[in-house]
């Protein structure tokens, strides 16, 4: 008895947390996926179970080859943006990383160096995003700083409502969420191997790329999942810097949704998720997360 108590206690543990996800992760996503198969008009939604949503999220895709159609633009637009965003992150967050493990020697000061990075997240979203503007717009501070030393005899216009701004707003927000994870692998590593290697005559890059890289790629991973997750669905931040004129996959749903085109919005929700998920499978397939945690 006492045998069978100790096999089912792990699960017994484990049921609240599983309740939790089920009810506010699994069923919305199942509902999803349900709506993005269900038949609306201007005045109703009715269920269905039909693939008209995800044929109208795609139509004359094949017909304007070799010209790519407006749905696959929008979504390579925000792949776009979420492999610039990944890259930046990704070197200022092991930079930073590796600057807090093996250049700060103090624990404390380690520490609240890193409690440093969070400060983007003590005010909001949509605070941090509006405080560019006075920065970047045409009588900002840049643009005025720029044209004061004579560097430039006019505003630059890319600085706000552009690419750049969006990039630049979605680094800001999201270089974090690289910084943890990877710091985090990088502090479990045994400054004996990083002395093996200088000893043996390895060079600083050599040092870098064959053994601290490959012992923090598990980090690398996880927060590569973290950014490319967040970047891939966000708007807030995209309709905001890019003066609502940059399209991308989440502004297409938040759109379709104001439009109460819930079943269009389902189905477009559900590409997303599925792209978004095979970028993740691929990312496991070279990195065994289990290890971290």
């Amino acid at each position: 008895m006492l045998e069978m108590k100790s096999r089912w206690a792990p699960y017994w543990q484990a049921a609240p947390l599983a309740i939790v996800f089920l009810i506010f992760f699994v069923l919305p996503l199942l509902v999803t996926l349900a709506v993005s198969f269900w038949t609306y008009t201007g005045y109703s939604i009715e269920p269905a179970f039909v693939g008209d949503n995800y044929a109208t999220a795609f139509d004359k895709c094949l017909a304007s080859l070799p010209d790519l159609c407006t749905t696959f633009r929008t979504y390579l637009s925000t792949l776009k943006f979420c492999l610039t965003v990944w890259l930046i992150t990704l070197v200022l967050g092991f930079t930073i990383a590796y600057f807090l493990v093996f250049e700060i020697k103090s624990n404390n000061v380690r520490l609240i160096l890193a409690l440093v990075t969070t400060i983007p997240f003590w005010t909001s979203n949509v605070i941090r995003m509006i405080s560019w503007i006075p920065l970047l717009g045409r009588n900002g501070v840049v643009n005025q700083t720029l044209m004061s030393i004579g560097i430039t005899s006019e505003p630059l216009d890319w600085l706000l409502y552009s690419d750049f701004s969006v990039v630049l707003a979605l680094v800001h927000l999201n270089t974090v969420f690289m910084i943890v994870p990877i710091l985090n692998s990088m502090s479990r590593i045994d400054k004996s191997l990083v002395e093996a290697a200088y000893d043996t005559g390895a060079s600083g890059w050599q040092t870098l790329w064959n053994v601290i890289i490959p012992l923090s790629k598990t980090g690398i991973a996880i927060g590569s999942i973290f950014v490319i997750t967040v970047v891939m669905g966000d708007f807030i931040s995209i309709g905001l810097m890019g003066g609502q004129q940059i399209a991308s996959a989440g502004k297409v749903i938040e759109s379709q949704i104001n439009a109460l085109q819930f079943p269009i919005a389902a189905a477009n929700a559900v590409v997303l998720l599925a792209i978004v998920l095979m970028i993740i499978w691929t990312l496991l397939r070279f990195v065994d997360i289990r290890k971290e945690l």
